[in-house]
């Protein structure tokens, strides 16, 4: 590919402010890898031309529900009568035998938004419960292998219903022993199972005898949801082969806390190594502090959670977007703190680090990338720049060019 716009560094202005500096090069693609980047020549001969867009790295969702969106269905709004947790999985029980029946059409439709906007990769929560049983993941599945040249996917076998609400204990025990499962997930010990260290036990358990992960969805605020949190450090000090594979999703009991308080659990996390998974949340004055979460180490995750489901209206799917919203709830605004935010819509994979030292991309990088109208990192997040084209396992797709 010619004329293809890189971050190169950091400039110092007159001012003091930081400005971003770039240039036109060459990027070279061969069986799924970059393996070259030069100086640009615009008179190059069969090269793909870019135009000048930006080159960024792959977008990557980290918390989204795909396997069961009313994506692709009329438009249908949340429903007031359906406040709570429970009341929501009793309306899931009701529906999914339905659902099911379109599952694949609007799982890949959703997909389809997704890359619209630059995003190839996605943590993926599937159903597992006595409802679907392992159907909804094996349509997941499928929808996959047809994407596999475009789009990647690590799963989550989700118990939306509980361990045991509804008895999904059976077959979650079936799935996590599946290959394509990377996670074992979890969905409010206290609230839902109603028993923190009953339920946190048997997940613990699973996923030590498959040697998978953890993503467990804790809505629970206040005195119960600090008390999973911290039995979950526990258990995870005690079988340290789980650090660096746990997270909690939501954990909207750390919104709740002190600046000093949310400080002093996150020096804990971040000593587990257990990470924070976040669609980032502003709605009833609950506001995540993420901040304080890096600052003491921890990794921070962002997803979009819900796209038009029965659990939320809201959600884009365009993690710039997402990524914009956390710059403005957290003031980040100068040419610095945008091109840092980026990170969070790339799973911390930056084209230059905080000095200004070029990272990204390099001879042997996987060819995932992003092509966006914009000229900075900076300026894609302040504005939600355009995506023209992404690239996933060096396969190029573009919008504009119909293919």
């Amino acid at each position: 590919m010619k004329n293809v716009r890189l971050e190169t560094g950091f400039q110092t202005i007159e001012s003091g402010d930081v400005v971003t500096i770039t240039d036109l090069f060459c990027v070279e693609i061969k069986a799924g890898e970059i393996t070259g980047v030069s100086p640009n020549d615009p008179n190059l001969n069969g090269a793909l031309d870019a135009q000048g867009l930006l080159m960024l790295p792959a977008f990557k969702d980290m918390h989204i529900h795909l396997d069961k969106t009313l994506y692709g269905l009329p438009w249908k709004a949340l429903a007031e009568s359906r406040k709570t947790v429970a009341d929501r999985i009793a309306h899931e029980i009701e529906i999914i035998p339905e659902l099911l029946k379109t599952a694949k059409e609007r799982s890949e439709q959703l997909i389809n938004l997704l890359q619209s906007y630059g995003t190839s990769f996605a943590r993926a929560h599937v159903n597992i419960e006595s409802t679907s049983k392992l159907e909804s993941l094996e349509n997941f599945e499928a929808v996959l292998q047809g994407k596999k040249d475009s789009f990647s996917a690590e799963l989550v076998a989700f118990p939306q219903h509980g361990l045991y609400y509804t008895d999904a204990l059976e077959w979650m025990q079936k799935a996590v022993k599946l290959e394509s499962i990377a996670f074992v997930g979890a969905l409010d010990p206290f609230s839902i199972d109603g028993h923190i260290e009953r339920s946190l036990d048997v997940t613990l358990q699973m996923a030590i005898d498959t040697e998978k992960g953890i993503d467990m969805h804790l809505h629970d605020g206040g005195e119960h949801g600090l008390k999973t949190i911290d039995y979950l450090i526990r258990k995870v000090l005690e079988n340290p082969q789980l650090k660096e594979k746990t997270y909690i999703s939501h954990a909207f009991a750390l919104a709740e806390l002190s600046p000093a308080k949310a400080k002093e659990l996150a020096a804990r996390l971040a000593n587990a190594k257990i990470g924070i998974v976040s669609s980032v949340p502003i709605r009833d004055k609950v506001v995540m502090p993420i901040p304080i979460l890096m600052d003491q180490g921890v990794e921070v995750l962002i997803g979009s959670d819900n796209i038009q489901d029965h659990w939320s209206t809201l959600g884009s799917g365009s993690m710039l977007q997402k990524v914009n919203l956390m710059a403005d709830l957290y003031g980040w605004e100068t040419e610095l703190s945008l091109s840092r935010a980026l990170g969070f819509a790339t799973k911390n994979l930056l084209p230059l680090d905080s000095n200004g030292t070029q990272k990204w991309p390099k001879k042997g990088d996987p060819a995932e990338f992003t092509f966006l109208e914009t000229s900075c990192s900076a300026e894609a997040v302040a504005r939600v720049a355009k995506t023209d084209a992404f690239a996933h396992k060096g396969n190029l797709y573009w919008k504009q060019r119909g293919s």
